[in-house]
């Protein structure tokens, strides 16, 4: 040991060795560390605030913004908003020396005057209007595109996956046709837990698959038979989505290898349909769940002419970063999509609400995409891992932004550990749990559930696994690159006023606010119940951002392969 400076004398010890005060004294610098450390913490969560929270709600869902829809005056005034909030933070701007990525979107607007003509070969013909009976869109980059006198093919569920032996096209040539399809899928039809998913939705029964398998077996067009219940949303939701503006990525060719139509047919209608043929769709229905479904012709032609008005620009995703301490290379990632449905048409002078705010889609998510951003730049010390924040345009229009960031990524997906999606926030109550769309996918669940814990919440799968909700948001597309992103919200029972109340609330929401107009902010929000949920997304993040394990899929789960061969890639 070296000779200690005159200058300090120890103190006399009774019982304890100077390696031992050594210990304490380091035990007590760790403690104070720690203790700094959860400080810091505490100080960053403290910024999660619902007043703040409330106004940047207000404003992305207030009538000035126009309902959010990309191209629009709106998107102009979402951009500089969210970029403005980002600099105000300090944070970095994720896109090289830009907040924003560009999306280069195409506009397809169908006249709404279009007309579908069901006939038969004796000349007989049904017409079906626009909008109450019929929607209908054509994908590909035209400024008239069409049907005339093209076959009605019945192919069921339209799915084939051979891991479940299941093929809906066996057997039938449908080049140049257009087939008559069911939404979802099998095993929602009949509840059977060996059939598909069961209950739980899979991608086979999202009506995106449907159009996309239909374009790789060469039809011309789709129409897809609407249902509440499978479907998990009314009719007016088809049509207010459906109507307008539609938007979709713009390529080199235009979209040529797409259906030519793309489509929804009431059900009723279809009904219609089938009995003009001749045929019971009811029974066709319960022939297709099983199994025994027969693709054949249904002896009716299906002719309709759309014009549409085609706009070409870019719309933008916004994002910013805070660089990591240590592994700034690596990204942890929360999302949230800014874009709604914009403005519906109408004459000056009309009266109605026309605008549809999206103050809880996503209005509300954006809103806490800022509030968690705001949480980590108020750190004092950067996580070791850097963390992004990315709010992207065009998920209303089939999850465009995300795509086109995935595609093109900030962070390459093979360095992007693992990430948080926030779309719609609990406004409902205080919750005992916390509802994990797609439960069982990978090892955030464990990780949210332990962070969950000490708050008294545990994990809930969703209530409705039929409706798919894991298929419909933004994390869909990162899965899809093999990154396990979170999605969870809410939960099911209130800690005051119990289950029923949220069921209540939120079968209310469906039927009255989604994708409508009256989606606008609220009195009765609990905007207390969001900050809890944001509180551990917060702590979620960082927990992850802090440390160097990768969560990973859970085995059986259908991207688990995608993620690790991802990263055997990058460790070449």
């Amino acid at each position: 040991m070296s000779q200690l400076s005159p200058r300090f004398t120890l103190p006399n010890l009774t019982g304890l060795t100077l390696l031992g005060m050594i210990l304490i004294s380091f035990a007590g610098q760790l403690a104070f560390g720690a203790d700094s450390m959860a400080n810091a913490e505490a100080r960053a969560i403290a910024k999660l605030d619902t007043s703040g929270l409330l106004e940047r709600i207000s404003t992305l869902a207030s009538d000035e913004f126009g309902g959010r829809a990309p191209m629009s005056e709106g998107e102009r005034l979402t951009l500089n908003f969210l970029e403005q909030q980002f600099r105000e933070m300090g944070l970095k701007p994720m896109f090289g020396d830009s907040f924003r990525q560009p999306v280069p979107l195409v506009s397809i607007e169908a006249d709404p005057a279009t007309v579908l003509t069901i006939s038969d070969q004796d000349g007989n013909a049904y017409a079906y209007n626009y909008g109450t009976e019929v929607m209908l869109g054509s994908p590909q980059v035209a400024e008239e595109n069409g049907l005339s006198r093209s076959e009605l093919v019945w192919v069921g569920y339209g799915i084939v996956a051979p891991e479940y032996d299941w093929n809906d096209y066996e057997g039938i040539d449908v080049k140049g046709k257009t087939v008559v399809i069911l939404v979802n899928d099998p095993g929602f039809a009949t509840q059977n837990p060996d059939l598909f998913n069961g209950n739980a939705m899979t991608y086979y029964g999202r009506w995106t698959y449907k159009y996309e398998e239909a374009a790789r077996q060469g039809a011309a067009a789709a129409l897809i038979i609407h249902q509440t219940a499978p479907a998990a949303y009314g009719w007016n939701v088809v049509e207010d989505s459906w109507n307008g503006p539609q938007f979709h990525l713009a390529t080199e060719n235009d979209n040529m290898d797409r259906l030519k139509i793309e489509g929804w047919l009431q059900h009723e209608v279809a009904t219609e349909i089938f009995n003009f043929a001749g045929l019971d769709l009811k029974a066709m229905t319960q022939e297709a769940a099983s199994g025994a479904v027969q693709p054949q012709p249904i002896g009716l032609r299906a002719s309709v002419s759309i014009k549409n008005t085609i706009q070409r620009a870019e719309s933008f995703n916004v994002g910013a970063v805070l660089p990591g301490s240590e592994s700034a290379d690596e990204l942890f990632i929360y999302m949230a999509h800014w874009d709604h449905l914009g403005t519906t048409a109408h004459t000056e002078g009309q009266e109605g609400d026309f605008i549809f705010n999206g103050a809880e889609d996503n209005a509300s998510g954006t809103a806490g995409l800022l509030e968690v951003a705001q949480a980590f730049a108020a750190l004092a010390e950067a996580p070791r891992r850097s963390v992004g924040f990315l709010a992207v345009t065009a998920e209303e229009s089939g999850l465009l932004g995300s795509k086109a960031y995935t595609v093109k990524p900030a962070f390459p997906m093979q360095k992007t550990v693992a990430g948080i999606n926030m779309d719609r926030l609990n406004l409902r109550g205080k919750m005992s749990d916390v509802v994990v769309m797609g439960y069982g996918a990978s090892e955030m669940e464990k990780i949210l559930a332990e962070t969950a814990l000490p708050y008294g919440r545990t994990l809930t799968p969703e209530p409705t696994p039929e409706k798919g909700f894991y298929y419909r948001s933004d994390h869909f597309n990162f899965a899809k690159k093999g990154v396990p992103i979170l999605y969870a919200r809410g939960g099911t029972v209130d800690r005051v006023h119990g289950a029923e109340y949220v069921a209540q609330r939120n079968a209310d929401f469906g039927k009255n606010r989604y994708h409508s107009p009256a989606d606008e902010v609220s009195d009765d929000w609990d905007l207390d119940a969001a900050i809890e949920d944001l509180v551990l997304f917060f702590k979620i993040g960082k927990r992850v951002a802090d440390s160097d394990t990768w969560p990973e899929w859970n085995e059986g789960n259908e991207f688990r392969a995608i993620r690790e061969a991802s990263l055997a890639e990058a460790s070449e």
